[in-house]
């Protein structure tokens, strides 16, 4: 059953089950303080995965003309999911990733700043896209991923998540027009 609270939806049932009984739960990685999601063993499982892809893909399907993965670890799910909705599918990198030409848009951390670029004309003007990635964190990353989609013209129309930390409160930085997916919360 999926529950919709406004523009977000959750998937609340036994996929979710699932999904948390392949993900471990790493103490003080990859630094003190932090509490790392590991979804890895969802790989061992290609029925989960599968499922997964699924899952993402029946909220997207007549929605979207192409998917849109952030860097790296949103490729995994991205691009299959992309096979599954049979739309193209880009890759949005790190700066200097891909052989140019290349669009950017640069964004801030938390200490610094980073960018995203994608190959021009990969996302042609009007194209609705899916921005997929593994983790909605504090927002930042999709937020600016949305920005970059809009900056060639074409219109951001729903974020995907595998896991959502909703005590980063990540939503409050995604565009509030977009959809948001997330198949699994944690709220610590």
């Amino acid at each position: 059953m999926f529950i919709i609270f406004g523009k977000v939806t959750f998937y609340m049932g036994v996929l979710e089950e699932k999904i948390k009984n392949h993900i471990r739960v790493i103490e003080d990685f990859p630094q003190p303080g932090i509490s790392f999601k590991d979804f890895s063993g969802i790989f061992q499982n290609s029925e989960l995965s599968n499922e997964v892809i699924q899952s993402l893909a029946s909220h997207a399907r007549g929605k979207v003309d192409l998917v849109c993965g952030i860097e790296s670890r949103g490729f995994l799910f991205g691009f299959p999911l992309a096979l599954a909705l049979d739309v193209p599918f880009v890759m949005m990198r790190k700066k200097g990733k891909l052989p140019p030409p290349t669009v950017s848009e640069t964004y801030q951390l938390e200490y610094g700043e980073a960018t995203l670029e994608i190959i021009e004309n990969q996302i042609q003007l009007g194209q609705r896209v899916l921005i997929h990635d593994d983790v909605l964190a504090t927002g930042g990353t999709a937020r600016a991923a949305s920005n970059l989609i809009e900056k060639v013209g074409a219109k951001p129309v729903q974020y995907s998540f595998l896991i959502q930390l909703n005590f980063l409160q990540g939503l409050k930085n995604l565009k509030s027009d977009v959809e948001v997916i997330s198949l699994l919360e944690f709220q610590s």
